[in-house]
C-alpha cells in the first residue's frame, strides 16, 4: 500500500496558474496523510528493532574474543574483516611451537653427537682389539722400527736396575739412621756413666766423645744419602716415567695405525664399485690420520729418549761422585773433607729439631 502511494505521489503533476502560483489540489491531504503513516510506521518498526538489541547486548555482553578489525574505509566490502581471536591464538601457538622446535633442536642435537663419538670409540676399540689379537697368534703384520725398540727396551731394563738402587739406597738410609741414632743413645749413656763412676770417668768420657763424633758425622752422611735418593727418585719415577708415558701412547698409536693399515688393504682386495671405492676413500682418510699421528708420537719419543740419556749421565754422574766422597770420608773419619763434600754439592742439613713438627701442625 505504501510503495503504491509514493510511486503515486512521486509520478503526479503539480499544475500551475499564469502567475506560477501552483494550485490546489484534491488530493493533497491524502498524500499528507499517507506520508504521516508512513513515518509512524517506520518509527515503530526501529523503535521495536533497537529495544531488542539493547536487550540482546545488555544479556549477553560484548565478546572482545569475537571483535573484528576491519581494514578500509566505511561502507567496505566484509573481505577485509579478520577476527582478533584467530589472531591471538595464531601468535601464541606460533611462538610456543618455535621455542618447543628450538628445544628439540638443541636435545636432538647433543644426543646425536654423543651417539657419533660412542659410534667412533666403539669402532676404533673393534678394529684395535682385532689387530692385537691378529698380532698375538701371528696372524696380523705390525709395523716394527728396530732400532727404536731396542732403545725402549734398553730404558725398560735401566728403570728396573735404577729401581733396584733406588730400593737399596733406600734401605741403607733406614739402617744408617737407626745406627746414628744409637750411637746417640750410646753417647749419652757413656757420659752420664762417666759422671757416676768416678773411677772410670776417663774410659766412659772418651766413649761418649767418640760416639757423640760418630754420631754428628753419621748425620752429615745421611744428609748425603738422602740427597742422593731424591736425585735418584727422581729421575726413576718423574724422568723416565714421563718418557715412558709418551712411549705407551707411541705404541697405542702404532697399533691404530697397524689395525687402520689392515683395514685398508682389506678393502683395497675387494670390489671396485662405487660403494666400495667410497669405503676406500674413507679409509684413507683415516689412514692417513693416524700415519701422523704415528708420525708424530715416534718423533717425540726420539727426542725425549736423547734428552733422558743426556739427564741420566749428567745426574748421575754427580750423585756418584757425591755417594763415594762422603762415604770414603765418612768411614776414614775424615770430618773436615765430609764437610767439604757437602759445601760442595751444595747440601745443606737441617738442624737437630728441624724434623719435628710445629705446633701449628700439631693442632
Amino acid at each position: 500500500m505504501t510503495d503504491s502511494i509514493m510511486s503515486k505521489a512521486a509520478t503526479m503533476e503539480i499544475p500551475i496558474n499564469s502567475n506560477g502560483d501552483t494550485g490546489t489540489l484534491p488530493e493533497d491531504d491524502s498524500l499528507e496523510q499517507a506520508a504521516k503513516l508512513q513515518w509512524s510506521l517506520d518509527e515503530k518498526v526501529g523503535s521495536s528493532r533497537g529495544t531488542r538489541d539493547l536487550q540482546q547486548v545488555m544479556v549477553s555482553g560484548p565478546n572482545l574474543n569475537e571483535t573484528s578489525i576491519v581494514s578500509g574505509g566505511y561502507g567496505g566490502t566484509a573481505e577485509g574483516i579478520i577476527p582478533t581471536s584467530s589472531i591471538k591464538g595464531s601468535s601464541m601457538h606460533h611462538s610456543s611451537s618455535s621455542s618447543s622446535m628450538a628445544a628439540d633442536e638443541a636435545t636432538r642435537g647433543v644426543a646425536v653427537e654423543k651417539l657419533e663419538t660412542v659410534k667412533k670409540w666403539g669402532l676404533n676399540t673393534y678394529k684395535c682389539t682385532k689387530q692385537m689379537i691378529s698380532e698375538r697368534f701371528g696372524r696380523g703384520s705390525r709395523t716394527v722400527d728396530m732400532e727404536l725398540e731396542a732403545q725402549i727396551e734398553v730404558l725398560r731394563d735401566t728403570k728396573r736396575k735404577y729401581e733396584s738402587v733406588l730400593r737399596l739406597a733406600r734401605a741403607l738410609t733406614n739402617h744408617f739412621y737407626n745406627m746414628v741414632q744409637t750411637q746417640h743413645a750410646l753417647g749419652d749413656t757413656f757420659a752420664d756413666l762417666s759422671q757416676k763412676s768416678p773411677e772410670l770417668r776417663d774410659e766412659f768420657g772418651y766413649n761418649a766423645e767418640t760416639q757423640k763424633l760418630l754420631c754428628k758425622n753419621g748425620e752429615t752422611l745421611l744428609g748425603a744419602i738422602n740427597f742422593f735418593v731424591s736425585s735418584i727418585n727422581t729421575l726413576v719415577n718423574k724422568t723416565m716415567e714421563d718418557t715412558l708415558m709418551t712411549i705407551k701412547m707411541y705404541e697405542s698409536s702404532r697399533l691404530e695405525f697397524d689395525a687402520y693399515r689392515s683395514d685398508l688393504e682389506e678393502l683395497s682386495l675387494g670390489p671396485r664399485d662405487a660403494v666400495a671405492m667410497a669405503r676406500i676413500d674413507a679409509a684413507q682418510q683415516q689412514y692417513q690420520i693416524q700415519k701422523d699421528k704415528y708420525e708424530r708420537l715416534r718423533s717425540d719419543v726420539i727426542i725425549k729418549l736423547k734428552f733422558l740419556e743426556e739427564n741420566k749421565v749428567k745426574v748421575m754422574h754427580k750423585q756418584l761422585l757425591l755417594f763415594h766422597n762422603a762415604i770414603s770420608a765418612y768411614f776414614a773419619g775424615n770430618q773436615q773433607q765430609l764437610e767439604q763434600t757437602l759445601k760442595q754439592f751444595n747440601i745443606k742439613l737441617k738442624p737437630p729439631g728441624d724434623d719435628k713438627p710445629s705446633w701449628l701442625e700439631e693442632q
